[in-house]
């Protein structure tokens, strides 16, 4: 049988699929913080969110038993895609609208 073709580390459909969502996330939540107007709040949540994207980096679904539970609320309307819909900072709130 000949060898596959395609790199070992390639990413199945669902795998990509999924690296995108969380991809658009992450520019999402960055987006939102652009917004605080207090430098030093900023600060922190710029470094909390990298710092936890980085924390979970080799995270899989496999490793999150609520994949598939969020995947059938989101499929039912319940939740957005991203689970976020906004962020809090002490008095500032901030809506990302989704």
């Amino acid at each position: 049988m000949a060898a596959s073709r395609l790199p070992p580390a390639t990413l199945t459909l669902k795998q990509f699929v999924r690296r995108q969502q969380v991809l658009l996330l992450y520019r999402r939540i960055l987006q939102t913080i652009r917004q605080v107007p207090n430098d030093s709040d900023r600060k922190y949540l710029k470094d909390w969110a990298r710092e936890e994207f980085r924390r979970n980096k080799s995270a899989t679904e496999e490793a999150s038993p609520t994949t598939e539970a969020q995947d059938l609320k989101e499929a039912n309307g319940i939740v957005t895609t991203t689970g976020v819909r906004s962020i809090c900072v002490r008095e500032f709130s901030l809506d990302l609208g989704l």
